[in-house]
């Protein structure tokens, strides 16, 4: 008779600048690559994680969900400081729990939230540098919110999509765009139970588009109504943009809502 395999859920933060995104690449480097060795270490055997929503090259986290299946007996606190203890300085595991082998970190999340973090000042960011998007000239905050309600429901967002997607559909549901500012810094936090490569970068560079005052907001339904990315500004920065958390079917008891744990988000 085998070993019982346990399925371990983990709430990872991460600092997307020291990677090439979360998605294992074959010379390693990306957040996958990290975190599955360091998982391996305290397991002592080899382990797969499965994300619930992969990020780009300088892409942050401040909770992404995983999980993966091990048969060695450990207690939970072991799948944090035991795995921290082996991760890189920008990579740290938040908690964790173990779950019935019907959960997956991708099939059953229900909603995913972005958060995306904009600094509007005359000069560039040194301390925020890598950790915050940036636009020098004043944005106009009322005009982006109108802009930014016109996306919210059911569309095809083909204008807003990357050319190496390999999403089946380009129709995706948005449940949730707000943005408010805080000082200087423009918060913008999305929700939607899918995205699209690239969606939010390209949707965050049509908003600073018409916030700068080139585009009224009736344009961002122009551009729905359009399906071609020609004609939508060019993908913004990722500095700024975070995977802010997860949502789940309240059986799971997984409460991943975004949450911040430092004052920058």
């Amino acid at each position: 008779m085998g070993k019982r395999l346990a399925r371990i859920v983990l709430a990872v933060e991460y600092d997307g600048r020291a990677f090439c995104g979360w998605q294992s690449q074959p010379g390693g480097g990306a957040v996958q690559d990290a975190l599955e060795a360091a998982i391996a270490q305290l397991a002592g055997h080899q382990v797969r994680v499965h994300a619930a929503g992969r990020t780009d090259a300088g892409v942050h986290a401040a909770q992404q969900i995983v999980h993966f299946d091990c048969d060695v007996n450990r207690p939970l606190t072991a799948w944090v400081r035991g795995v921290n203890s082996f991760l890189p300085e920008s990579v740290a595991v938040l908690w964790s729990r173990e779950v019935e082998p019907d959960f997956h970190a991708r099939f059953s999340a229900t909603a995913r939230h972005y958060r995306y973090l904009l600094l509007n000042h005359p000069v560039r960011p040194a301390l925020l540098s890598g950790r915050v998007g940036w636009h020098h000239a004043p944005l106009d905050l009322e005009r982006m919110q109108a802009a930014a309600a016109c996306l919210i429901g059911t569309h095809d967002f083909s204008s807003f999509r990357a050319a190496e997607c390999q999403a089946h559909s380009p129709v995706k549901q948005l449940t949730r765009f707000e943005l408010r500012a805080e000082g200087r810094m423009l918060i913008c936090d999305v929700s939607a139970g899918g995205f699209l490569h690239h969606m939010v970068r390209n949707l965050m560079g049509a908003l600073v588009h018409i916030g700068r005052g080139a585009a009224p907001a009736e344009w961002m339904t122009e551009l729905l109504a359009a399906r071609d990315r020609r004609l939508a500004p060019p993908t913004f920065m990722a500095d700024g943009l975070y995977f802010a958390g997860v949502s789940y079917p309240a059986s799971f008891g997984i409460a991943s809502e975004p949450t911040f744990r430092h004052h920058l988000v």
